[in-house]
């Protein structure tokens, strides 16, 4: 498997200091490059790598730490850089070599290593290493890899979609394999991982002490068959739930803690003068009274809120790509995240946004400002269509490995142009006993239909009725 070590450094890793820590074996070691120089690797004589090293971000929140990786080193007061190596441990050398490196970074910049403790400037021995030692020529980031699947195993705090994980979800799907991240049962994951993994055929698979493994989301017992993790079918062919997967589900909903998520997306006309970002940075105000503080393309989340610089990237990538995928994250005094998919379709430009907000117990989510929120959105934001649900969940907005309750529909607005095209009669009267409020001019009006409060479970039936007649 490998292991992570990370220098959370003040100032950059500058050629010489990175020098000095590949000088962690000593000078028996190769160095090679992957990515167009964006991975540095720590190589036996005949290749194998030892230690992958990635290119350090520049992290202007220094929230994104304690986010990320807890308590457990010291937070930032300010932007910081972080650099992750990656060490194969099939080799006894491999996470001392990683932690020697780290060590050696901070010792010369200030800063903190994690995991904590494991830092130190130590030559590592790595004589009569070679190939045989090591698991083989795979990606950087995995660490089995069979012609079904790429298997990374990690244990960190929070399981973030770094770009180690990014690029081995998009190398297995180019290649037609399923990305199969192991961890233990403590290990949480953001919701971006969460949404990655989600994805067939990927999988989150728990690997338990007392019950073997067991699939993350579904719960679903697990077992290694032909390449690759797969359900353990039981009598009947019938798939299994583990037993921890839903005894400490109990525990957990008794927290009180909520999440309140929005799934907005809307289309405007293309333009030069074309400015992405403006739903998502009024909903976070209109929920928050604050807009998000960073963004960026995978995490940890690296640069402040900016919605020209996020409107460049999309149009840039417009050239390449049908779409564009961005997160955004908040501070931590109303949690928040939220990713988003930028497309350019017949229709215009869309934005497909997926934002949670996590509360604690006592702190009630604002659900008498969605109407309001909608008003906004449909108005000025060029709203197609906006869905709100509530669920019992983290305020932190990890994802935990045991069942989480199903979130409940709370509102579901429909934009102007949706009204047009479906027709003013119909969105007046999708189901019996419904009436929306009308948000907006009169002449362009927006439809805004509640179900609640969230605790109401015929409300996914009414939702269901609504969107079947009018989208």
């Amino acid at each position: 498997m490998t292991k992570d070590v990370i220098a959370l450094t003040p100032t950059m890793p500058d050629p010489s200091t990175v020098l000095a820590g590949l000088y962690a074996g000593g000078p028996g070691l190769r160095v090679n490059t992957l990515a167009d120089g964006a991975v540095l690797q720590l190589c036996t004589a005949d290749g194998a790598a030892l230690v992958s090293v990635e290119a350090p971000h520049l992290v202007h929140h220094p929230h994104e730490a304690r986010r990320l990786l807890g308590d457990q080193v010291p937070l930032p007061e300010g932007p910081f850089w972080w650099t992750e190596a990656r060490a194969n441990t099939a080799v006894p050398a491999g996470e001392r070599l990683a932690a020697s490196f780290a060590g050696r970074l901070t010792t010369v910049l200030g800063g903190a290593v994690w995991p904590p403790h494991v830092a130190h400037t130590d030559v590592v021995p790595t004589t009569g290493l070679t190939s045989s030692t090591t698991l083989g020529d795979h990606p950087p980031a995995v660490d089995i890899q069979t012609d079904h699947a790429s298997v990374i195993l990690q244990d960190r705090p929070v399981i973030a979609l770094t770009t180690w994980l990014s690029d081995a979800l998009r190398a297995a799907a180019a290649d037609g394999r399923a990305l199969q991240l192991v961890t233990p049962p403590s290990c949480r994951l953001t919701q971006p991982t969460r949404a990655a993994l989600a994805v067939h055929p990927n999988r989150w698979i728990i690997q338990h002490p007392e019950c073997g493994y067991y699939d993350g989301i579904s719960g679903v017992q697990l077992r290694w068959h032909e390449g690759g993790f797969r359900p353990a079918l039981g009598e009947g062919r019938k798939a299994r739930i583990a037993e921890p997967f839903k005894s400490r589900a109990a525990a957990a909903g008794a927290s009180g803690e909520q999440q309140l998520l929005l799934s907005i997306r809307t289309v405007q006309p293309a333009a030069e003068d074309l400015l992405l970002g403006g739903a998502l940075e009024a909903a976070w105000h209109h929920l928050t009274g604050a807009r998000p503080v960073g963004w960026g393309t995978s995490e940890p989340v690296n640069l402040p809120w900016d919605r020209r610089q996020l409107t460049d990237l999309a149009r840039a990538r417009a050239q390449k790509s049908a779409s564009t995928w961005l997160l955004a994250v908040g501070g931590p005094v109303h949690p928040g995240i939220a990713t988003a998919r930028v497309l350019h379709t017949p229709a215009g430009i869309e934005e497909h946004i997926a934002f949670a907000l996590g509360y604690a117990p006592g702190s009630a989510p604002p659900l008498a400002a969605l109407s309001e929120l909608g008003r906004l959105l449909a108005t000025r934001h060029h709203l197609a269509t906006m869905l709100a649900t509530l669920r019992t969940g983290r305020r932190d907005l990890t994802v935990p490995s045991h069942f989480e309750a199903l979130p409940v529909p709370v509102s579901f607005t429909l934009g102007p142009d949706v009204v047009r095209q479906t027709g003013l009669a119909h969105a007046e009267s999708p189901a019996p006993h419904l009436a929306p409020t009308r948000l907006g001019p009169a002449a362009s009006p927006a439809f805004h239909y509640t179900f609640g409060d969230g605790t109401r479970s015929e409300a996914w039936a009414e939702l269901q009725q609504v969107t079947r007649k009018l989208i």
